[in-house]
């Protein structure tokens, strides 16, 4: 298959999962600054879960203009990697409905958690694929951030037994990591 066919339907998946996200987002039934305050949580789990999908769209488009063929395990890992992000509206939903829960907490943070042991899984095949001197092997270089955001993930998770704002104050911390445009894909697309 043609990597610019793999990353429009990406593209798609992702899209609708931004699409499906923002329809959850109800407007107040009074009109009212109470009213509208209640609607903070879920406001800002949309937020956090778009900048979540965002940086995995980045990174993808990045990524997949690293990679001059795909084989057929890269789409299934594709496929993987989408199957997991297209779960975040879910737990986005919970999470807004009830934001100080350990248990949404905690899904949400698998939610967060499973997409990311996708992309390692993608990568990997990916780097794999096109050997140890490719383009995006040199680009990913010692991956310190892809590393240390599942064990980030897996601290909130069990964090939201303790306080579900602690395990919320992480996944913020992650986002913020890689919100940052990760400069060794522009590295090495302007080489």
């Amino acid at each position: 298959m043609e990597r610019d066919r793999l990353v429009a339907f990406s593209d798609g998946v992702i899209a609708v999962i931004i699409t499906i996200m923002v329809l959850e987002l109800k407007a107040p039934h009074e009109a009212s600054l109470g009213a509208l305050q209640q609607a903070v949580p879920v406001f800002l789990s949309y937020v956090l879960s778009f900048v979540y999908v965002g940086i995995y769209w980045s990174n993808h488009h990045h990524m997949l203009y690293l990679v001059p063929r795909v084989s057929g395990g890269i789409l299934w890992a594709n496929l993987h990697l989408l199957f997991w992000l297209s779960l975040v509206p879910f737990t986005t939903s919970w999470l807004g409905e009830h934001y100080d829960a350990a248990v949404p907490a905690a899904v949400y943070g698998v939610s967060l958690l499973m997409p990311s042991v996708a992309w390692y899984g993608l990568q990997t095949l990916v780097v794999r694929t096109q050997g140890p001197d490719s383009a995006l092997a040199r680009a990913l270089g010692r991956d310190v951030k892809g590393k240390i955001s599942p064990v980030f993930y897996l601290a909130g998770i069990l964090l939201a037994f303790i306080d579900a704002r602690l395990a919320e104050a992480i996944y913020v911390v992650v986002a913020v990591i890689w919100v940052v445009p990760d400069r060794r894909f522009e590295r090495a697309l302007q080489e």
